[in-house]
């Protein structure tokens, strides 16, 4: 095991004990891989695992693919790694010899039916872990910070070679793929992004398409590259040649609001007051319906594990945040004159304030 994944899972030891868990069955997809990456240090690329990990330190895993499986046994260190077909039939028996302990799971939203249904069926008990698991995601250890600032300053990079290589003429996906190409060359085994490319016609970032960039164009991206599984996110706009008055106008506004809500950054501060104070500049030059869920999504959220965690940054959200939480502050929404505009850069949060990770400087740029 690697010094990062030992730590975890001595993390995760400690936490059981605390809570007096004798036994902890992680479910973990393609989709939403980090409960088993924090326990058996593997990411599933197909189809659906689950993991036991007891008192003793013991971790068991089972993976439905056998693609995962075969790659799973070199890089699974410390895990004793199981291919399973039909999942149930592997893994009740376990479950059910070590029934008479305290068993918990997480997290339940991802349960298989065929575990939700033996709870009742065979007198199963499982605890929800989820609130144990969710706060170790937040609370970063040193470690796992300095996988997420080694992160952050290849998202800087990778913005750099964004705006080598998005020129008028390309295609959406053809810019993304170099983007892809050069951060995989600089270590990072994944990236999440997303683009925007035009004027007011464009409401939002998507998956990279066909669409050509041309002259004149707002060029926007969220770019998150992993360095040991841990993801960091940088999001900045640009225009294909010369901004204009509107679009300078616009983005003072997104400026104005991203260091209005990291300045609000500390330990002891909810996610809803990072939101309340990058809307309330919205709202000061009459665009409060652009932070609506009309418009946006969220304001920011966490990073660790994937590029997008708990807690969300949302009026509504009172997750306190503690020192050690990683998160993007990030104002990204529609401007109607403009078009979807973003601004994001990722913090850790301090006692006091909070230490921004991301370099890139914050402006408007005309490539």
């Amino acid at each position: 095991m690697t010094t990062l994944s030992a730590d975890r899972r001595a993390r995760l030891g400690e936490a059981m004990r605390n809570e007096g868990i004798d036994a902890l069955v992680i479910c973990g997809t393609s989709w939403q891989e980090a409960y088993l990456r924090y326990v058996a240090d593997f990411g599933i690329l197909e189809g659906n695992g689950l993991a036991i990990l007891t008192a003793d330190g013991r971790c068991r895993m089972w993976l439905e693919s056998v693609a995962d499986w075969e790659r799973a046994q070199t890089e699974a260190k410390g895990t004793e790694v199981h291919f399973a077909r039909d999942m149930a039939k592997a893994v009740t028996g376990e479950i059910q010899a070590i029934a008479n302990q305290k068993v918990a799971v997480t997290p339940r939203h991802l349960m298989p039916a065929w575990l939700a249904k033996a709870e009742p069926e065979r007198r199963l008990r499982l605890d929800d872990a989820g609130p144990l698991i969710e706060r170790l995601f937040m609370i970063k250890m040193p470690g796992e910070l300095d996988a997420i600032r080694r992160a952050a300053a290849l998202a800087d990079d990778g913005y750099a070679y964004f705006m080598e290589v998005a020129r008028p003429g390309r295609t959406q996906f053809e810019v993304v793929a170099d983007v892809e190409a050069f951060l995989r060359a600089k270590g990072s085994a994944d990236n999440f992004q997303i683009i925007g490319s035009g004027r007011a016609d464009v409401r939002g970032m998507t998956p990279p398409s066909e669409r050509k960039l041309a002259v004149g164009d707002m060029v926007t991206t969220e770019l998150t590259p992993a360095i040991d599984g841990y993801f960091a996110q940088i999001c900045r706009t640009m225009v294909l040649g010369r901004a204009d008055q509107t679009q300078k106008k616009a983005f003072a506004i997104w400026l104005e609001s991203m260091e209005a809500g990291i300045a609000a950054v500390r330990a002891g501060v909810t996610a809803a007051d990072i939101a309340r104070a990058e809307n309330d500049v919205f709202r000061k030059y009459g665009l409060g319906d652009y932070v609506t869920s009309k418009y946006t999504r969220v304001r920011g959220h966490g990073l660790g594990l994937m590029p997008d965690m708990r807690p969300a940054i949302l009026e509504d959200v009172d997750v306190v945040l503690e020192t050690g939480m990683t998160i993007i502050v990030h104002p990204n929404t529609y401007h109607p004159e403009a078009g979807y505009m973003v601004l994001g850069d990722v913090v850790v949060v301090g006692d006091t304030g909070c230490e921004v990770l991301t370099r890139t400087p914050r402006r408007l740029f005309e490539v």
